[in-house]
């Protein structure tokens, strides 16, 4: 935890929109798999089984089995329900949205003129592998810090003169200083000697946190696959990832004592900033069946390379009471109406996944078959994800990134995740049930805790060309957040619970 902390020194002495944080990288590595409905029924399971679109997102030599061409849509609705524990004190959350499993084309292509390969299959599809529809909110009392202490941190950190805190820092602290909650100190001699909050931290104050979150991580992709004598499947993808984040925060600090005379009653702090990105990378895979009924499978995952454009509008609002009143900045007022943009490259962390499956009555005619059951292991290096600024020249941009990553490598670790599912098929009907566990990312597991666990269920129905699957996934959330932090003292965060059900429709049919 010190080396996160020496990291939120280097954030505080740059004079920056928006600034990029570890937990960036994690929002756009760390969530479990999207799919088809009879992928997501199964727990996820797609390393080895194949057969799927959803294949082109894991293992693209999965598309491999296809000899047929088939049209495929995924539409799902999410449900977050957030529980959490903020310094003693409990809350809840709830928060619906839609999203969009696997959907697109696949085009099996047999070989009619001999050769080692027996047919070819082309698919082209969207898959939406992280849904940010989502609320968080919590409140509780707090007589250990404010909010407000990471703007003295900054200005004094930087030696910043009065007209740098008026004007340098449009976005946060000087916005703190035109309302007058954080102030100039003066020596008894007149001298100036810094800055001061207004908050009474010692007597106490509540804090509130609300964010809101919409938007999503897209995948297009374009994926490519061979069956040789069908015992060996070989493919790639080329993926092109498009980002959106919109992020809307609230943040509240309220006098908890009654007094009228200790020159704060309350400050309330507005931030809305949307993140969006295009990018692209790679995905290679084989399936291999060394003996009847059994499928091992075999995919690595480059990181993604992303292109971001964060803009950012902010205003506090704060009440001192007899010292400046009820006073409100915003960072419009300062930036010519304008919202503050910053441009930035990101690189994902890579992945590896293992996997098998065993086939009962594993024939070419998969109408025949009766059950699989199938695992998954995934290998992810969240510690490997890496900024770096659009511009090269720019050193100020540079070093801060330069910072960041330091800090990612030291607050994120590599992690497994595990997932296992099968099927039960009875002529027309099947019927699905898995499960998953997506292994904690952070290096201070005493202290920083996440995982994800999944229930997964589901049926399906296929006849004469037409397929309708349904499913119902039940994440069990753990994880951690933090409504500001600090350099010279612990952190405060909320310990997060909870769950998030997903309920996922895919419909088809061949041609």
């Amino acid at each position: 935890m010190k080396k996160y902390l020496l990291f939120l020194g280097a954030c505080c002495a740059l004079h920056v929109a928006h600034a990029q944080t570890p937990e960036d990288a994690l929002r756009n590595s760390f969530f479990t798999q999207n799919g088809t409905a009879r992928n997501m029924a199964t727990g996820g399971v797609m390393g080895s089984l194949g057969g799927d679109i959803t294949a082109n997102n894991v293992n693209p030599a999965g598309i491999g089995l296809f000899r047929t061409s088939e049209f495929v849509f995924t539409p799902g609705v999410t449900l977050n329900n957030n529980k959490f524990n903020f310094r003693g004190d409990p809350s809840a959350s709830n928060k619906a949205g839609f999203n969009l499993g696997a959907s697109g084309f696949i085009f099996g292509i047999p070989n009619r003129y001999g050769g080692r390969w027996s047919s070819s299959a082309f698919s082209i599809s969207v898959n939406q592998l992280a849904n940010f529809n989502n609320r968080v909110s919590y409140k509780g009392r707090n007589n250990q810090s404010s909010f407000t202490e990471q703007y003295l941190e900054e200005l004094i950190r930087d030696r910043a003169d009065t007209n740098a805190a008026l004007n340098n820092y449009i976005f946060g602290s000087s916005l703190a200083f035109r309302t007058y909650l954080i102030d100039k100190e003066v020596g008894a001699d007149g001298a100036f000697r810094g800055y001061q909050s207004l908050v009474p931290v010692s007597t106490g104050v509540i804090q509130e946190n609300d964010v809101t979150t919409t938007g999503g991580y897209n995948e297009i992709s374009l994926a490519f696959a061979n069956n040789m004598a069908d015992q060996l499947y070989v493919g790639g993808s080329v993926n092109f990832p498009v980002i959106n984040y919109n992020r809307d925060l609230r943040y509240r600090e309220t006098d908890a004592t009654n007094n009228s005379n200790n020159d704060f009653n309350y400050f309330e702090f507005i931030e809305v900033s949307n993140s969006s990105a295009i990018g692209a990378n790679v995905k290679l895979g084989m399936i291999y069946k060394p003996v009847e009924y059994v499928r091992l499978g075999l995919a690595v995952h480059t990181p993604s390379l992303l292109s971001f454009k964060d803009n950012i509008r902010s205003s506090l609002t704060a009440d001192t009471e007899g010292y400046a009143k009820v006073r409100t900045e915003s960072s419009d007022n300062l930036n010519s109406g304008n919202a503050g943009d910053r441009r930035y490259n990101m690189i994902t962390p890579w992945r590896a996944i293992a996997s098998g499956s065993y086939v009962f009555r594993e024939i070419n005619d998969t109408r025949m078959q009766r059950a699989f059951i199938s695992a998954d292991l995934e290998y992810v290096n969240y510690r490997g994800a890496r900024f770096a600024a659009s511009d090269d020249q720019d050193i100020e941009a540079t070093n801060y990134y330069r910072a960041i990553n330091n800090i990612t490598k030291n607050l994120y670790k590599s992690a497994l995740n595990f997932r296992i599912g099968g099927e039960l098929k009875l002529h027309t009907w099947m019927f699905r049930a898995g499960g998953a566990f997506y292994g904690n990312p952070y290096q201070q597991s005493d202290e920083l805790k996440a995982n994800r666990v999944q229930a997964t269920g589901g049926l399906g129905y296929r006849n004469h060309g037409i397929f309708i699957d349904l499913a119902y996934v039940h994440n069990f959330n753990k994880d951690v957040n933090f409504p500001y932090r600090l350099n010279d003292k612990p952190s405060t965060f909320a310990g997060q619970t909870g769950s998030r059900g997903n309920a996922m429709l895919t419909v088809g049919f061949k041609f």
